[in-house]
Protein backbone atom coordinates (compact mmCIF):
# COMPACT_ATOMS: atom_id res chain seq x y z
CA UNK A 1 0.00 0.00 0.00
CA UNK A 2 1.16 2.96 -0.59
CA UNK A 3 2.91 5.53 1.87
CA UNK A 4 1.56 8.96 2.74
CA UNK A 5 3.50 10.63 0.60
CA UNK A 6 2.85 9.25 -2.59
CA UNK A 7 0.53 10.79 -4.79
CA UNK A 8 -2.31 8.72 -5.50
CA UNK A 9 -3.28 7.94 -9.61
CA UNK A 10 -5.88 10.46 -11.46
CA UNK A 11 -9.39 10.14 -9.95
CA UNK A 12 -8.31 8.04 -7.14
CA UNK A 13 -9.96 10.03 -3.75
CA UNK A 14 -8.24 9.15 -0.16
CA UNK A 15 -10.46 10.17 2.66
CA UNK A 16 -9.15 10.23 6.34
CA UNK A 17 -11.99 9.32 9.26
CA UNK A 18 -11.98 6.97 12.48
CA UNK A 19 -10.89 3.44 12.11
CA UNK A 20 -14.20 2.09 14.17
CA UNK A 21 -14.20 -1.71 13.65
CA UNK A 22 -10.79 -3.44 11.75
CA UNK A 23 -10.89 -5.45 8.40
CA UNK A 24 -10.94 -4.03 5.03
CA UNK A 25 -13.60 -4.02 2.56
CA UNK A 26 -14.02 -3.58 -1.14
CA UNK A 27 -16.95 -3.38 -3.12
CA UNK A 28 -19.56 -1.35 -5.18
CA UNK A 29 -20.84 1.99 -2.91
CA UNK A 30 -24.65 1.99 -1.93
CA UNK A 31 -25.12 5.78 -1.05
CA UNK A 32 -27.97 6.45 1.49
CA UNK A 33 -29.85 9.73 0.65
CA UNK A 34 -30.27 11.90 3.04
CA UNK A 35 -33.52 11.69 5.47
CA UNK A 36 -34.30 15.27 5.88
CA UNK A 37 -37.84 15.06 4.62
CA UNK A 38 -39.84 18.76 3.91
CA UNK A 39 -42.15 18.34 6.47
CA UNK A 40 -45.96 20.06 5.22
CA UNK A 41 -47.67 22.34 7.78
CA UNK A 42 -51.19 23.00 7.71
CA UNK A 43 -54.10 24.32 9.92
CA UNK A 44 -56.80 21.98 10.55
CA UNK A 45 -60.31 23.33 10.91
CA UNK A 46 -62.22 21.77 13.92
CA UNK A 47 -63.68 19.15 12.04
CA UNK A 48 -60.56 17.61 11.11
CA UNK A 49 -58.96 17.28 14.78
CA UNK A 50 -60.37 14.02 15.62
CA UNK A 51 -59.35 12.44 12.77
CA UNK A 52 -56.07 13.71 12.59
CA UNK A 53 -55.86 12.53 16.30
CA UNK A 54 -56.78 9.01 15.31
CA UNK A 55 -54.26 8.96 12.40
CA UNK A 56 -51.29 10.20 14.78
CA UNK A 57 -52.47 7.34 16.92
CA UNK A 58 -52.37 5.13 13.96
CA UNK A 59 -48.94 6.37 13.29
CA UNK A 60 -47.60 5.49 17.02
CA UNK A 61 -49.07 1.76 16.34
CA UNK A 62 -47.38 1.31 13.20
CA UNK A 63 -43.99 2.46 14.67
CA UNK A 64 -44.38 0.62 18.02
CA UNK A 65 -44.57 -2.33 15.56
CA UNK A 66 -42.01 -1.44 13.15
CA UNK A 67 -39.23 -1.47 16.48
CA UNK A 68 -40.71 -4.76 17.95
CA UNK A 69 -39.87 -5.96 14.66
CA UNK A 70 -36.34 -4.79 14.38
CA UNK A 71 -35.68 -5.74 17.90
CA UNK A 72 -37.10 -9.40 17.36
CA UNK A 73 -34.32 -8.97 13.96
CA UNK A 74 -32.00 -8.11 16.38
CA UNK A 75 -32.11 -10.63 18.62
CA UNK A 76 -30.28 -12.62 16.04
CA UNK A 77 -27.25 -10.55 16.06
CA UNK A 78 -23.93 -11.12 18.17
CA UNK A 79 -24.16 -11.04 21.63
CA UNK A 80 -22.92 -7.26 21.88
CA UNK A 81 -24.82 -5.88 18.75
CA UNK A 82 -27.74 -7.25 20.46
CA UNK A 83 -27.43 -5.50 23.93
CA UNK A 84 -27.00 -2.13 22.35
CA UNK A 85 -29.40 -2.50 19.89
CA UNK A 86 -32.06 -3.66 22.61
CA UNK A 87 -31.42 -1.27 24.71
CA UNK A 88 -31.12 1.34 22.67
CA UNK A 89 -34.78 0.39 20.99
CA UNK A 90 -36.49 -0.28 24.08
CA UNK A 91 -36.06 3.61 24.78
CA UNK A 92 -37.07 4.37 21.65
CA UNK A 93 -40.44 2.24 22.37
CA UNK A 94 -41.15 4.07 25.99
CA UNK A 95 -40.95 7.16 24.11
CA UNK A 96 -43.71 6.20 21.96
CA UNK A 97 -46.28 5.45 24.70
CA UNK A 98 -47.36 8.16 26.94
CA UNK A 99 -44.42 9.83 26.83
CA UNK A 100 -44.32 13.59 26.92
CA UNK A 101 -43.16 13.83 23.50
CA UNK A 102 -46.58 11.56 22.15
CA UNK A 103 -48.44 14.33 24.96
CA UNK A 104 -46.94 17.21 23.18
CA UNK A 105 -48.05 16.19 19.97
CA UNK A 106 -51.79 15.47 20.90
CA UNK A 107 -51.73 18.82 22.57
CA UNK A 108 -50.71 20.23 19.30
CA UNK A 109 -53.16 18.76 17.17
CA UNK A 110 -56.30 19.45 19.71
CA UNK A 111 -55.06 22.92 20.89
CA UNK A 112 -52.99 24.27 18.15
CA UNK A 113 -55.16 22.73 15.75
CA UNK A 114 -51.81 21.42 13.61
CA UNK A 115 -51.50 18.42 11.30
CA UNK A 116 -49.44 15.32 12.47
CA UNK A 117 -45.86 15.83 10.77
CA UNK A 118 -46.04 19.42 11.73
CA UNK A 119 -46.96 18.74 15.48
CA UNK A 120 -44.25 16.20 15.74
CA UNK A 121 -41.23 18.16 13.99
CA UNK A 122 -42.40 20.82 16.27
CA UNK A 123 -42.38 18.57 19.28
CA UNK A 124 -39.31 17.62 18.68
CA UNK A 125 -37.25 20.53 17.67
CA UNK A 126 -38.79 21.99 21.04
CA UNK A 127 -37.96 18.72 23.66
CA UNK A 128 -34.07 18.95 21.73
CA UNK A 129 -33.16 22.62 22.32
CA UNK A 130 -34.51 22.02 25.60
CA UNK A 131 -32.40 19.12 26.52
CA UNK A 132 -29.39 20.76 24.66
CA UNK A 133 -29.93 24.01 26.50
CA UNK A 134 -29.62 22.00 30.34
CA UNK A 135 -25.80 21.98 28.98
CA UNK A 136 -25.85 18.11 30.50
CA UNK A 137 -24.23 15.43 27.81
CA UNK A 138 -26.70 12.91 28.67
CA UNK A 139 -29.98 14.81 28.48
CA UNK A 140 -28.02 16.34 25.29
CA UNK A 141 -27.75 11.93 23.51
CA UNK A 142 -31.09 11.43 24.44
CA UNK A 143 -31.82 14.79 22.41
CA UNK A 144 -30.54 12.91 19.30
CA UNK A 145 -33.03 9.89 20.29
CA UNK A 146 -36.26 12.24 20.58
CA UNK A 147 -34.90 12.98 16.82
CA UNK A 148 -34.81 9.86 15.32
CA UNK A 149 -38.11 8.42 16.61
CA UNK A 150 -39.49 12.03 15.91
CA UNK A 151 -38.36 11.36 12.57
CA UNK A 152 -40.05 7.93 12.30
CA UNK A 153 -42.65 9.18 12.98
CA UNK A 154 -42.77 11.80 10.40
CA UNK A 155 -41.72 9.28 7.90
CA UNK A 156 -44.27 6.78 9.01
CA UNK A 157 -47.23 9.66 8.48
CA UNK A 158 -45.75 10.68 5.33
CA UNK A 159 -45.79 7.21 4.03
CA UNK A 160 -41.77 7.26 3.64
CA UNK A 161 -40.28 3.83 4.24
CA UNK A 162 -36.53 2.93 5.24
CA UNK A 163 -33.93 2.28 2.12
CA UNK A 164 -33.55 -1.39 2.67
CA UNK A 165 -30.37 -3.11 2.58
CA UNK A 166 -31.74 -6.23 1.98
CA UNK A 167 -31.97 -5.99 -1.88
CA UNK A 168 -28.16 -4.47 -1.91
CA UNK A 169 -25.76 -6.68 -4.29
CA UNK A 170 -23.03 -8.69 -2.47
CA UNK A 171 -20.31 -7.22 -0.94
CA UNK A 172 -21.89 -3.58 -1.15
CA UNK A 173 -20.26 -0.79 0.70
CA UNK A 174 -23.01 1.68 2.39
CA UNK A 175 -22.06 5.25 2.41
CA UNK A 176 -24.00 7.79 4.49
CA UNK A 177 -24.18 10.97 5.86
CA UNK A 178 -24.96 9.44 9.16
CA UNK A 179 -26.03 5.66 10.53
CA UNK A 180 -28.11 4.97 12.97
CA UNK A 181 -27.63 2.02 15.81
CA UNK A 182 -30.98 0.93 14.04
CA UNK A 183 -29.75 1.18 10.44
CA UNK A 184 -27.02 -1.03 11.25
CA UNK A 185 -28.91 -3.45 12.92
CA UNK A 186 -30.81 -3.90 9.40
CA UNK A 187 -27.23 -4.72 7.55
CA UNK A 188 -26.81 -8.31 6.44
CA UNK A 189 -23.03 -9.22 6.51
CA UNK A 190 -23.59 -11.38 3.78
CA UNK A 191 -24.68 -8.22 1.68
CA UNK A 192 -23.03 -5.40 3.08
CA UNK A 193 -19.22 -5.92 3.17
CA UNK A 194 -18.79 -2.58 5.38
CA UNK A 195 -19.54 0.97 5.90
CA UNK A 196 -18.73 4.74 6.23
CA UNK A 197 -20.40 8.03 7.30
CA UNK A 198 -19.89 11.44 7.62
CA UNK A 199 -20.82 11.61 10.72
CA UNK A 200 -20.15 9.11 14.01
CA UNK A 201 -17.60 8.36 16.77
CA UNK A 202 -15.58 5.48 17.85
CA UNK A 203 -17.35 5.13 21.40
CA UNK A 204 -21.09 5.34 19.90
CA UNK A 205 -23.66 2.67 19.67
CA UNK A 206 -23.03 2.47 15.65
CA UNK A 207 -19.04 1.90 16.17
CA UNK A 208 -20.18 -0.99 19.30
CA UNK A 209 -22.66 -2.50 16.20
CA UNK A 210 -20.16 -2.86 13.35
CA UNK A 211 -17.77 -4.31 15.87
CA UNK A 212 -20.02 -6.81 16.77
CA UNK A 213 -21.69 -7.19 13.41
CA UNK A 214 -17.22 -7.91 12.22
CA UNK A 215 -18.24 -5.45 9.51
CA UNK A 216 -15.15 -2.92 8.52
CA UNK A 217 -16.00 0.60 9.18
CA UNK A 218 -14.94 4.65 9.12
CA UNK A 219 -16.57 7.08 10.75
CA UNK A 220 -16.38 11.06 11.01
CA UNK A 221 -15.33 10.87 7.31
CA UNK A 222 -15.89 14.62 6.27
CA UNK A 223 -16.43 14.79 2.22
CA UNK A 224 -17.32 11.69 2.12
CA UNK A 225 -20.56 12.05 -0.18
CA UNK A 226 -19.04 14.69 -2.24
CA UNK A 227 -18.59 13.26 -6.07
CA UNK A 228 -19.15 9.88 -5.56
CA UNK A 229 -22.28 7.60 -7.45
CA UNK A 230 -23.75 4.75 -6.41
CA UNK A 231 -21.74 1.61 -7.57
CA UNK A 232 -18.15 3.40 -7.68
CA UNK A 233 -15.78 1.41 -6.58
CA UNK A 234 -14.60 2.13 -2.59
CA UNK A 235 -12.07 0.51 0.03
CA UNK A 236 -12.92 1.03 3.82
CA UNK A 237 -10.16 0.76 5.64
CA UNK A 238 -11.64 0.38 8.98
CA UNK A 239 -8.10 -0.10 10.57
CA UNK A 240 -6.13 2.63 9.29
CA UNK A 241 -9.59 4.74 9.09
CA UNK A 242 -9.60 5.44 5.38
CA UNK A 243 -11.81 5.62 2.70
CA UNK A 244 -10.60 5.40 -1.12
CA UNK A 245 -13.25 6.51 -3.54
CA UNK A 246 -12.73 4.97 -7.24
CA UNK A 247 -8.72 3.45 -6.30
CA UNK A 248 -6.54 3.04 -8.81
CA UNK A 249 -5.35 -0.42 -9.61
CA UNK A 250 -2.48 -0.58 -7.67
CA UNK A 251 -4.60 0.32 -4.42
CA UNK A 252 -6.59 -2.13 -5.74
CA UNK A 253 -3.83 -4.91 -5.83
CA UNK A 254 -2.93 -3.74 -2.03
CA UNK A 255 -5.54 -3.88 -0.21
CA UNK A 256 -6.78 -7.04 -1.91
CA UNK A 257 -3.71 -8.40 -0.60
CA UNK A 258 -4.47 -7.16 3.08
CA UNK A 259 -7.63 -8.93 2.64
CA UNK A 260 -6.23 -12.43 2.37
CA UNK A 261 -3.69 -11.60 5.09
CA UNK A 262 -6.21 -10.81 7.22
CA UNK A 263 -8.38 -14.17 6.16
CA UNK A 264 -4.60 -15.94 6.73
CA UNK A 265 -4.86 -14.45 10.25
CA UNK A 266 -8.03 -15.60 11.25
CA UNK A 267 -7.43 -19.28 10.37
CA UNK A 268 -4.20 -18.81 12.25
CA UNK A 269 -6.00 -17.89 15.36
CA UNK A 270 -8.87 -20.88 14.92
CA UNK A 271 -5.53 -22.98 15.65
CA UNK A 272 -5.05 -21.40 19.11
CA UNK A 273 -8.58 -22.53 20.46
CA UNK A 274 -7.16 -25.81 21.96
CA UNK A 275 -4.08 -24.53 23.29
CA UNK A 276 -3.92 -23.07 26.81
CA UNK A 277 -4.59 -19.60 27.91
CA UNK A 278 -1.38 -19.27 29.90
CA UNK A 279 1.79 -16.60 29.87
CA UNK A 280 5.00 -17.51 28.51
CA UNK A 281 5.80 -18.86 32.07
CA UNK A 282 3.55 -20.71 32.77
CA UNK A 283 0.32 -18.35 34.44
CA UNK A 284 -2.97 -19.40 33.72
CA UNK A 285 -5.29 -16.95 32.87
CA UNK A 286 -9.18 -17.79 32.34
CA UNK A 287 -10.95 -16.49 29.10
CA UNK A 288 -14.26 -16.51 29.26
CA UNK A 289 -17.17 -15.67 27.07
CA UNK A 290 -20.02 -12.65 27.10
CA UNK A 291 -23.59 -14.68 26.02
CA UNK A 292 -26.87 -13.60 25.56
CA UNK A 293 -28.64 -16.41 24.45
CA UNK A 294 -28.79 -20.12 24.32
CA UNK A 295 -27.94 -19.98 20.80
CA UNK A 296 -24.66 -18.05 21.53
CA UNK A 297 -23.23 -21.24 23.35
CA UNK A 298 -21.61 -23.13 20.02
CA UNK A 299 -19.61 -19.76 19.19
CA UNK A 300 -17.90 -19.80 22.25
CA UNK A 301 -16.98 -23.11 22.70
CA UNK A 302 -15.66 -22.66 19.48
CA UNK A 303 -13.47 -20.41 20.36
CA UNK A 304 -12.44 -22.33 23.28
CA UNK A 305 -13.64 -20.48 26.12
CA UNK A 306 -13.26 -21.66 29.16
CA UNK A 307 -16.74 -20.76 30.45
CA UNK A 308 -18.89 -17.87 30.61
CA UNK A 309 -17.97 -14.99 32.50
CA UNK A 310 -21.17 -12.82 32.11
CA UNK A 311 -24.43 -14.42 31.05
CA UNK A 312 -27.08 -11.19 30.39
CA UNK A 313 -30.11 -13.01 30.86
CA UNK A 314 -32.37 -9.59 29.69
CA UNK A 315 -33.19 -11.51 26.97
CA UNK A 316 -35.93 -13.45 29.04
CA UNK A 317 -37.41 -10.16 29.32
CA UNK A 318 -37.66 -8.41 26.19
CA UNK A 319 -40.45 -8.16 22.85
CA UNK A 320 -43.17 -8.77 25.33
CA UNK A 321 -45.10 -7.08 27.53
CA UNK A 322 -45.94 -9.88 30.42
CA UNK A 323 -42.47 -11.06 32.86
CA UNK A 324 -40.99 -14.35 31.95
CA UNK A 325 -42.27 -17.12 35.25
CA UNK A 326 -39.99 -19.35 36.99
CA UNK A 327 -40.23 -22.20 34.90
CA UNK A 328 -39.09 -20.26 31.63
CA UNK A 329 -36.42 -18.52 33.09
CA UNK A 330 -35.32 -22.22 34.34
CA UNK A 331 -35.22 -23.95 30.97
CA UNK A 332 -33.74 -21.02 29.25
CA UNK A 333 -30.75 -20.78 31.81
CA UNK A 334 -30.86 -24.59 32.12
CA UNK A 335 -30.54 -25.39 28.29
CA UNK A 336 -27.10 -22.74 28.79
CA UNK A 337 -25.39 -24.65 31.76
CA UNK A 338 -25.69 -28.22 29.99
CA UNK A 339 -24.57 -26.30 26.86
CA UNK A 340 -21.44 -25.35 28.39
CA UNK A 341 -20.49 -28.93 29.12
CA UNK A 342 -19.61 -28.38 33.08
CA UNK A 343 -18.29 -25.19 32.01
CA UNK A 344 -18.30 -22.38 34.75
CA UNK A 345 -20.90 -19.90 34.05
CA UNK A 346 -21.83 -16.53 35.57
CA UNK A 347 -25.10 -15.67 35.37
CA UNK A 348 -26.71 -12.02 35.99
CA UNK A 349 -29.43 -10.50 37.29
CA UNK A 350 -31.45 -8.55 35.52
CA UNK A 351 -30.18 -5.27 34.73
CA UNK A 352 -32.93 -3.12 32.73
CA UNK A 353 -35.10 -0.26 34.63
CA UNK A 354 -38.09 -0.22 35.70
CA UNK A 355 -39.50 2.10 32.97
CA UNK A 356 -38.41 -0.60 30.39
CA UNK A 357 -40.76 -3.42 32.30
CA UNK A 358 -43.54 -0.99 33.57
CA UNK A 359 -46.26 -1.95 31.68
CA UNK A 360 -45.35 -5.70 33.21
CA UNK A 361 -44.97 -4.45 36.45
CA UNK A 362 -48.01 -2.52 36.83
CA UNK A 363 -47.16 0.64 34.98
CA UNK A 364 -46.53 2.62 38.17
CA UNK A 365 -42.96 3.35 37.88
CA UNK A 366 -42.04 7.05 36.66
CA UNK A 367 -39.77 7.09 34.45
CA UNK A 368 -36.05 8.64 35.42
CA UNK A 369 -34.88 11.92 33.84
CA UNK A 370 -31.58 9.86 34.07
CA UNK A 371 -32.23 5.97 33.77
CA UNK A 372 -28.44 5.00 34.47
CA UNK A 373 -28.78 6.83 37.68
CA UNK A 374 -31.85 5.34 38.21
CA UNK A 375 -34.70 2.62 39.29
CA UNK A 376 -32.42 0.03 37.74
CA UNK A 377 -30.24 -3.36 38.11
CA UNK A 378 -30.21 -4.87 41.87
CA UNK A 379 -32.08 -1.83 42.84
CA UNK A 380 -35.64 -2.60 40.92
CA UNK A 381 -34.95 -6.18 42.16
CA UNK A 382 -34.90 -4.99 45.79
CA UNK A 383 -37.55 -2.67 45.46
CA UNK A 384 -39.93 -5.31 43.45
CA UNK A 385 -38.40 -8.32 45.25
CA UNK A 386 -41.20 -10.85 43.45
CA UNK A 387 -39.12 -9.89 40.32
CA UNK A 388 -35.10 -10.95 41.96
CA UNK A 389 -36.99 -13.90 44.15
CA UNK A 390 -38.31 -15.65 40.49
CA UNK A 391 -35.25 -14.94 38.67
CA UNK A 392 -33.39 -16.61 41.83
CA UNK A 393 -35.53 -19.32 42.22
CA UNK A 394 -34.41 -20.01 38.15
CA UNK A 395 -30.60 -19.89 38.74
CA UNK A 396 -30.63 -22.04 41.66
CA UNK A 397 -32.37 -24.60 40.39
CA UNK A 398 -29.95 -24.38 37.44
CA UNK A 399 -27.59 -24.90 39.51
CA UNK A 400 -28.37 -28.52 40.03
CA UNK A 401 -27.11 -29.09 36.36
CA UNK A 402 -23.64 -27.36 36.01
CA UNK A 403 -21.25 -24.87 37.95
CA UNK A 404 -22.89 -21.44 38.35
CA UNK A 405 -22.70 -18.40 39.86
CA UNK A 406 -24.72 -15.01 40.59
CA UNK A 407 -23.70 -11.90 39.73
CA UNK A 408 -25.46 -8.43 40.99
CA UNK A 409 -25.28 -5.70 38.70
CA UNK A 410 -25.24 -1.85 40.11
CA UNK A 411 -24.16 -2.48 43.53
CA UNK A 412 -22.66 0.29 45.70
CA UNK A 413 -23.16 -1.12 49.35
CA UNK A 414 -22.49 -4.46 51.29
CA UNK A 415 -26.56 -3.83 52.70
CA UNK A 416 -27.80 -4.71 48.71
CA UNK A 417 -25.43 -7.77 49.09
CA UNK A 418 -26.38 -9.53 52.06
CA UNK A 419 -30.52 -8.42 51.32
CA UNK A 420 -30.24 -10.59 48.09
CA UNK A 421 -28.51 -13.23 49.93
CA UNK A 422 -31.30 -13.05 52.50
CA UNK A 423 -33.39 -13.44 49.69
CA UNK A 424 -31.59 -16.09 47.95
CA UNK A 425 -31.33 -18.37 51.22
CA UNK A 426 -35.58 -17.67 51.49
CA UNK A 427 -35.51 -18.73 48.30
CA UNK A 428 -33.44 -22.04 48.57
CA UNK A 429 -35.64 -23.17 51.84
CA UNK A 430 -38.76 -22.97 49.96
CA UNK A 431 -37.28 -25.20 47.08
CA UNK A 432 -35.69 -27.64 49.14
CA UNK A 433 -39.04 -27.84 50.97
CA UNK A 434 -40.78 -28.54 47.56
CA UNK A 435 -37.31 -31.38 47.05
CA UNK A 436 -36.40 -29.69 44.07
CA UNK A 437 -33.03 -30.39 42.97
CA UNK A 438 -30.07 -27.46 43.50
CA UNK A 439 -26.61 -27.33 44.22
CA UNK A 440 -25.33 -27.83 47.19
CA UNK A 441 -23.33 -25.73 48.70
CA UNK A 442 -25.47 -22.73 47.15
CA UNK A 443 -24.09 -20.54 44.06
CA UNK A 444 -21.88 -18.30 44.93
CA UNK A 445 -23.22 -14.53 44.46
CA UNK A 446 -20.81 -12.12 43.60
CA UNK A 447 -21.39 -8.32 42.33
CA UNK A 448 -20.21 -5.78 39.80
CA UNK A 449 -18.00 -3.14 40.15
CA UNK A 450 -19.19 -0.12 37.78
CA UNK A 451 -19.66 1.91 39.99
CA UNK A 452 -16.79 3.88 41.32
CA UNK A 453 -18.22 4.00 45.01
CA UNK A 454 -18.35 0.47 44.67
CA UNK A 455 -14.50 0.22 43.52
CA UNK A 456 -13.62 2.50 46.29
CA UNK A 457 -15.64 0.21 49.06
CA UNK A 458 -14.30 -2.78 47.83
CA UNK A 459 -13.06 -3.94 50.75
CA UNK A 460 -16.34 -4.13 52.58
CA UNK A 461 -18.11 -5.40 49.56
CA UNK A 462 -15.43 -8.36 49.40
CA UNK A 463 -16.67 -9.49 52.88
CA UNK A 464 -20.13 -10.10 51.96
CA UNK A 465 -19.08 -11.33 48.20
CA UNK A 466 -17.96 -14.61 47.16
CA UNK A 467 -16.55 -12.75 44.04
CA UNK A 468 -16.26 -9.71 42.14
CA UNK A 469 -16.83 -9.09 37.87
CA UNK A 470 -14.91 -5.19 37.31
CA UNK A 471 -17.70 -4.02 34.33
CA UNK A 472 -15.52 -1.22 32.94
CA UNK A 473 -17.85 -0.02 30.47
CA UNK A 474 -20.12 1.53 32.88
CA UNK A 475 -16.92 2.05 35.43
CA UNK A 476 -14.99 4.08 33.13
CA UNK A 477 -18.68 5.93 31.85
CA UNK A 478 -19.49 6.82 35.46
CA UNK A 479 -16.00 7.64 36.55
CA UNK A 480 -15.60 10.09 34.10
CA UNK A 481 -19.36 11.58 33.75
CA UNK A 482 -19.18 10.61 30.03
CA UNK A 483 -22.35 9.09 27.78
CA UNK A 484 -19.98 7.26 25.23
CA UNK A 485 -22.96 7.40 22.93
CA UNK A 486 -23.20 11.31 22.45
CA UNK A 487 -20.67 11.89 19.79
CA UNK A 488 -19.82 15.82 21.43
CA UNK A 489 -18.09 14.09 24.30
CA UNK A 490 -17.40 10.07 22.97
CA UNK A 491 -13.33 11.37 22.91
CA UNK A 492 -13.23 12.14 26.41
CA UNK A 493 -14.20 7.72 27.16
CA UNK A 494 -10.99 6.54 28.13
CA UNK A 495 -10.21 3.50 30.23
CA UNK A 496 -6.59 4.49 30.37
CA UNK A 497 -7.57 7.45 32.34
CA UNK A 498 -5.63 6.91 35.66
CA UNK A 499 -8.48 7.45 37.90
CA UNK A 500 -10.10 4.08 36.14
CA UNK A 501 -6.96 2.58 36.80
CA UNK A 502 -6.68 3.21 39.73
CA UNK A 503 -10.35 1.62 40.83
CA UNK A 504 -9.63 -1.35 39.04
CA UNK A 505 -6.28 -1.64 40.78
CA UNK A 506 -8.30 -0.57 44.20
CA UNK A 507 -11.11 -3.74 43.71
CA UNK A 508 -8.20 -5.95 42.18
CA UNK A 509 -6.52 -5.50 45.52
CA UNK A 510 -9.26 -5.82 47.60
CA UNK A 511 -10.27 -9.19 46.32
CA UNK A 512 -6.90 -10.47 46.61
CA UNK A 513 -7.00 -9.13 50.65
CA UNK A 514 -9.95 -11.10 50.70
CA UNK A 515 -9.01 -14.15 49.08
CA UNK A 516 -12.15 -14.33 46.19
CA UNK A 517 -12.15 -14.35 42.40
CA UNK A 518 -11.96 -11.40 40.48
CA UNK A 519 -12.88 -11.32 36.96
CA UNK A 520 -13.46 -8.58 34.15
CA UNK A 521 -15.04 -7.56 31.88
CA UNK A 522 -16.26 -4.96 29.24
CA UNK A 523 -14.64 -3.97 25.68
CA UNK A 524 -11.01 -3.56 27.03
CA UNK A 525 -11.32 -7.24 28.04
CA UNK A 526 -11.53 -8.37 25.02
CA UNK A 527 -8.86 -5.84 23.29
CA UNK A 528 -5.40 -7.47 22.88
CA UNK A 529 -3.62 -3.70 23.54
CA UNK A 530 -5.03 -4.22 27.29
CA UNK A 531 -4.07 -7.73 28.02
CA UNK A 532 -0.73 -6.95 29.32
CA UNK A 533 -1.57 -4.08 31.27
CA UNK A 534 -4.86 -6.32 32.69
CA UNK A 535 -2.89 -9.69 33.68
CA UNK A 536 0.03 -7.64 35.08
CA UNK A 537 -2.58 -5.67 37.62
CA UNK A 538 -3.61 -9.22 38.79
CA UNK A 539 -6.65 -10.01 36.63
CA UNK A 540 -7.01 -13.26 36.15
CA UNK A 541 -10.07 -13.71 34.44
CA UNK A 542 -11.20 -12.01 31.25
CA UNK A 543 -14.67 -11.98 29.29
CA UNK A 544 -15.14 -10.97 26.30
CA UNK A 545 -17.65 -11.62 22.98
CA UNK A 546 -16.65 -14.97 21.13
CA UNK A 547 -15.26 -13.27 18.81
CA UNK A 548 -12.54 -11.69 20.43
CA UNK A 549 -11.53 -14.79 22.43
CA UNK A 550 -8.66 -15.87 20.19
CA UNK A 551 -6.75 -12.44 19.70
CA UNK A 552 -6.20 -12.06 23.15
CA UNK A 553 -5.17 -15.71 23.79
CA UNK A 554 -2.34 -14.88 21.16
CA UNK A 555 -1.34 -12.09 22.99
CA UNK A 556 -2.03 -13.62 26.44
CA UNK A 557 0.42 -16.93 25.11
CA UNK A 558 3.44 -14.24 24.62
CA UNK A 559 3.63 -12.63 27.54
CA UNK A 560 6.31 -12.97 30.41
CA UNK A 561 4.35 -12.61 33.66
CA UNK A 562 6.78 -10.86 35.80
CA UNK A 563 7.65 -8.33 33.14
CA UNK A 564 3.89 -7.58 32.36
CA UNK A 565 3.24 -7.37 36.15
CA UNK A 566 6.38 -4.81 36.69
CA UNK A 567 5.54 -2.85 33.61
CA UNK A 568 2.10 -2.15 35.21
CA UNK A 569 3.30 -1.30 38.28
CA UNK A 570 5.21 1.55 36.17
CA UNK A 571 2.18 2.22 34.67
CA UNK A 572 0.09 2.81 38.00
CA UNK A 573 2.80 5.46 39.13
CA UNK A 574 1.85 7.39 36.41
CA UNK A 575 -0.47 10.21 36.82
CA UNK A 576 -0.54 11.41 32.76
CA UNK A 577 -3.05 9.60 30.37
CA UNK A 578 -0.31 10.34 27.36
CA UNK A 579 2.70 8.81 29.23
CA UNK A 580 0.22 5.63 30.06
CA UNK A 581 -0.54 4.90 26.69
CA UNK A 582 3.06 5.23 25.69
CA UNK A 583 4.50 2.74 28.41
CA UNK A 584 1.50 0.49 27.40
CA UNK A 585 2.34 0.67 23.70
CA UNK A 586 5.68 -0.34 24.97
CA UNK A 587 5.13 -2.90 26.83
CA UNK A 588 3.38 -4.04 23.86
CA UNK A 589 5.69 -4.16 21.76
CA UNK A 590 8.09 -6.03 23.80
CA UNK A 591 5.72 -9.27 23.13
Amino acid sequence: MRTDRSKPPEGERVLRGLGVSAGVAIGPAHLVESRELQVPERQLAESEVAGEAARFAEALEKARRQISKLKTKASSLPVSAAEEIGFLLDAHLSMLTGSRLVRGVERRISSGRMNAEAAVHHEITALSQSFERLGDAYLAARAADVREVGSRLIRTLMQQRYQPFSTLPEGSIVLAEELTPADTALMDPARVAGFASVLGGAEGHTAIMARSLGLPAVLGVAGLLQGVRNGDMVIVDGIAGRVFVNPGEATLAAYRKRQQDLRTEREQLKRLASLPAATRDGTEVALLANLELPRDVPGALEAGAAGVGLLRTEFLYMNRDDLPGEDEQYEALRSIVEGMGGRPITARTLDVGGEKLASALGDHFHPSANPALGLRAVRLGLKEPRLLEIQLAAMLRASAHGPLRILLPMICSPVEVRRVREMMHGVAARLRAAGTPMADPLPPLGCMIEIPGAALAADGLALCSDFFAIGTNDLTQYTLAIDRGDEQVAYLYDPLHPAVLRLIQFATGAAKRAGIPISLCGEIAGDPRYTALLVGLGIRELSMSPGSLLAVKRRLRTLDMVEATRRAGQIMEQTDRGRIATLLDDLNGMG
